[in-house]
Parts: structure tokens; C-alpha cells; sequence
């Protein structure tokens, strides 16, 4: 069994690390073991990294001081080893750590050496002589070629007999890579896991439970979301205030509605930083195989639905009652209905956009452009029949979600209604449907409900499309790193010793 950990501090900032480690163990602990046994585990493996006394401390995020750089390498470490793995990779476990803090780190991970007989590999760039000492043997590469391999302790008298003898007062991992003037080949650990993990389910509930804690607490995720939400919708209540039941209040309801249906959700775009940071932990637990890309997309999807209902209902009453628009529990439900899963539409896309565009600002100009996109194309700005063939009409109406989300909203608000307006000092009638049909150019042929259920099928599709997207990124990542490792060595340069032979003294 082995296990990598990676340069990066990848972490869920809002969570402590007794939370960050006991959520990891019962993702990759058997579902044979208790609780309470996989509690014991974490709290075990934290003492050995020495993090017993930030047990409660949250990692970082909104307002807390958070760990230290070399306290955020440990917990990462100790999220590797809960399944005592006989073989720890580690990349430069010292990188952007000062000099006591490498040490610190260091002398733990050597520590797990000697008290449970792993081997350890890690590749470290310029480490402290204290560091350096601490190593039991020595790998140094030039090129891929081999240049020592033997006990640390012989290097010095190595590179000597060699014509390279080490000054004194200088630090002999210096003086090895001034010597041997190239990079390392620092490849990743890339391998199987045949590791024991727990189940799908297992993994699902824990991941949307860690999940939900991290919107809880990223104050970003949702909650400046929702404080954005309650302020456009009294803006927007106030300004269409009671605006009556006459026929003059047609343009202003559907005005009100079609801001609801592009610009609240539009917003949605506000937590893709957050996003962005989900993929990179979830990279980085995938890469040891601690769950399955199902269970983070089933996870992800239920652990954001009670704060999207949360930011759906609240602004969205506020605006509908402010407004005034049509009474009765179940044109208000429909609204909201609609509200929501717009708002999980557009979570869908922001998360497929976080697949692809790792990038901050990327991937808000690209999911901002598609959603623009659609609004211009949804058969409101232009109606439907108005729409250019190529592009607008034929695909972007029907497979944007705006236009079932205009065309539902209008049927849930003017359908079955009459409406009385004067021509000519004459009192005429008009009912709903005909406003439907010839103002709005809605699709009569089916009711509003079709169009919910399509805007949640799109939600599923996008999902789908989300979970493939990550599978393929993993296969095309695995075939370069296949490629690479496979490359046959060229035969050229020189070392100084025959590669695969070790000092003997």
C-alpha cells in the first residue's frame, strides 16, 4: 500500500484539522471499522504529525488566523498516512517552508520511519544541513540518469574520491547540486491504489456532510450570495411595487420575471473561486484514489440543495409579494420552483466551467459569456419568432434554459387570467392565453410544468456531463503520465559512476 502527498497544501480552509483528518478517515478507512476506531486513528495519526494542539484550529478562510505553512504540510501528511501505507511519497514536503519549519516537518516524517518501518521517498529542494542529516539515503539525478544512489553518510566521500570534495562550513546538499548542475527529475508517484476504501454510499454521505460544513462556513459560498439576493430583490419589490392587476401591468410583471428568471441567477457565478477550490481538493484526494468521482459529483450536488432553496425562496418571496404578482400558494410554489432549479442550472454550468478552466477570472469571463448568451437568446429582448435562424434560434433557444424558464414563468402568472383595458372608450376583455400567444409568442402546446421538468433535466444532463468531463480529464492525464514514464532513455551524456552501482566502504 502506498500513498502521495503533493506539493501543493490543497485543503478545505473552513474546516479544523481534527475535521479535515476525520473526514478523510472515513472516506479511506474500511466500512469493518467503527467510528469511534477510525476517530482513535485520526486522532492518533494528528498526534504523530504533532498537531495536537491545533486539533480545534481551522485550517484558514473568512476571519481565522488559520495554520502555518509547515502546520498545513503536516495535516496534509497525516491525511496520507491513516491507512499506514508502507510507502509515503512526498513532493518537496519543504517547499515555501523557512528553515525551522522544514526541519519541524522533516524530523516528523522521519520519526514515521523509524517508528513504524516505512519507506519514505520525498524529493526536497535545497535542504538545511539539520534536514539533509536526517535522510538515511541518497538518490541524485541528472537528466534521469543516475548520478549517486547509496547512504547519505558516503555522498561527501563520494563526490571526494571523484575530484568534487566538499569545502568546509558548506552545506554538502549545496555543494551536491552546484556539482551535478541539473534539475531533478521530480516525476510524479503515479500508481494503483489497491487500497481497502469504503463504500459508495459511505463515501457520498461523508463527502456531502464535509461538504455542507464548507458552504456552512465559507462565508463566500453562499451567505454574501444571499445578502447580494435580498438586496436586488427589495430593489427590485420597490420598484414594481403593487403594480396592479389591469392590463398596463402585463409589461411590468413580465419585465419582473424575466429579471428573476437571467440576472438572480446569474449571480450564481459568484461562488465559482469557491468552486475552483473544490476541484483542487478533489483533485488531489483523487489522485490516491480516496473516493470516487461519482460520489464527489452525488455530494457536491445534495449538500449545495438545502443553501439554493435557502437563497431561492427567501429573495424570491420578498420580491413576488413586493410585487404583487398572482395570489395562490401554488403560482407562488412554481415560481419558486422555477427559481431554484434555474439556480441549480447555473451551479451545473459553473461547476463544468471549474472542470475545464481552473482559472479565477477565466472561468468567470467564460461562464458570465455562456450565460449571456443564452439571456439574448431566451425570446425576450427578441421573441422567438424574430430570433435569427443559425445560432440563435436553431440551437441556442431550445437549449438554453431561459427560454423554459420565461415561457413557464409567463404561463404560471398569465394563464387563466382575464384582463380589462379600454380602446376607443369601448371596455374590452382580454384573457391570458391570448397575451401568451401573441405578445410572448409562448408555446402553447404544452403546460408549465413540462418546462420545469425540463429546465431539472437539464440539471441532470449537466451534471452527467460534469462527472464525464472529470473522467476523461483522469484517463487523458493518465496516458500522458503513461507516456512519459514509458519514454526509453537517450543515450547520451556521462556520469560519473556506473548508474546502478553503490558505494561500498
Amino acid at each position: 500500500m502506498q500513498a502521495y502527498v503533493t506539493q501543493d497544501d490543497t485543503l478545505i480552509t473552513s474546516l479544523t484539522v481534527r475535521e479535515s483528518v476525520y473526514y478523510s478517515a472515513q472516506l479511506q478507512l474500511p466500512d469493518s471499522m467503527s467510528k469511534t476506531e477510525k476517530k482513535e486513528i485520526a486522532e492518533m495519526t494528528i498526534k504523530e504529525m504533532g498537531l495536537q494542539d491545533s486539533m480545534d484550529t481551522r485550517i484558514g478562510g473568512w476571519g481565522a488566523k488559520g495554520l502555518s505553512g509547515g502546520q498545513k504540510r503536516r495535516v496534509c501528511i497525516c491525511i496520507e498516512i491513516l491507512t499506514r501505507p508502507k510507502l509515503l511519497f512526498l513532493d518537496e514536503p519543504t517547499s515555501g517552508l523557512d528553515s525551522a519549519a522544514s526541519y519541524y516537518v522533516m524530523s516528523r516524517i522521519a520519526r514515521l520511519d523509524q517508528h513504524h518501518g516505512r519507506t519514505i521517498i520525498a524529493s526536497i529542494h535545497q535542504p538545511s544541513s539539520e534536514v539533509f542529516r536526517l535522510f538515511h539515503n541518497l538518490c541524485l539525478l541528472s537528466y534521469g540518469r543516475t548520478i549517486y544512489f547509496g547512504k547519505t553518510s558516503y555522498a561527501n566521500e563520494f563526490f571526494a574520491l571523484n575530484g568534487f570534495p566538499c569545502p568546509n562550513f558548506q552545506n554538502l546538499s549545496d555543494h551536491f547540486l552546484r556539482t551535478i548542475n541539473k534539475d531533478f527529475d521530480e516525476g510524479d508517484a503515479a500508481h494503483d491504489n489497491i487500497k481497502d476504501h469504503a463504500n459508495f454510499s459511505t463515501q457520498s454521505l461523508v463527502l456531502t456532510k464535509r461538504s455542507f460544513v464548507n458552504m456552512h462556513r465559507d462565508l463566500g459560498y453562499y451567505w454574501l450570495r444571499l445578502a447580494i439576493y435580498l438586496a436586488l430583490s427589495l430593489g427590485l419589490g420597490t420598484l414594481y411595487y403593487k403594480v396592479g392587476s389591469s392590463y398596463s401591468s402585463v409589461e411590468a410583471r413580465s419585465s419582473m420575471l424575466m429579471f428573476v428568471a437571467s440576472f438572480l441567477t446569474f449571480m450564481a457565478i459568484g461562488g465559482f473561486p469557491s468552486f475552483v477550490e473544490d476541484m483542487k481538493v478533489f483533485e488531489r484526494e483523487r489522485l490516491n484514489g480516496h473516493y470516487s468521482t461519482g460520489a464527489f459529483v452525488i455530494a457536491n450536488t445534495l449538500s449545495s440543495i438545502p443553501y439554493l432553496l435557502l437563497v431561492s425562496v427567501i429573495p424570491g418571496t420578498l420580491a413576488y409579494y413586493l410585487a404583487g404578482l398572482r395570489d395562490g400558494l401554488d403560482h407562488f410554489a412554481y415560481y419558486t420552483s422555477v427559481l431554484f432549479s434555474c439556480m441549480l442550472v447555473v451551479e451545473s454550468l459553473m461547476m463544468i466551467v471549474a472542470s475545464i478552466v481552473p482559472n479565477y477570472l477565466m472561468g468567470i469571463i467564460v461562464g458570465a459569456g455562456i450565460q449571456g448568451l443564452m439571456i439574448l437568446g431566451g425570446g425576450f429582448f427578441r421573441l422567438p419568432n424574430d430570433l435569427p435562424y443559425p445560432f440563435w434560434k436553431y440551437p441556442l433557444f431550445y437549449i438554453g434554459f431561459h427560454k423554459y424558464a420565461y415561457q413557464g414563468l409567463f404561463k404560471n402568472e398569465f394563464e387563466g387570467v382575464m384582463y380589462v383595458y379600454k380602446e376607443a372608450g369601448v371596455q374590452k376583455v382580454i384573457d391570458g392565453e391570448y397575451i401568451l400567444r401573441e405578445k410572448w409568442q409562448v408555446e402553447m402546446g404544452y403546460s408549465k410544468w413540462t418546462d420545469l421538468l425540463i429546465i431539472f433535466g437539464m440539471v441532470v444532463v449537466c451534471r452527467v456531463l460534469f462527472c464525464v468531463i472529470i473522467m476523461i480529464a483522469e484517463k487523458v492525464k493518465s496516458g500522458l503520465m503513461a507516456v512519459v514514464f514509458c519514454m526509453p532513455e537517450k543515450k547520451k551524456g556521462q556520469v560519473m559512476i556506473n548508474p546502478f552501482a553503490t558505494p561500498s566502504h
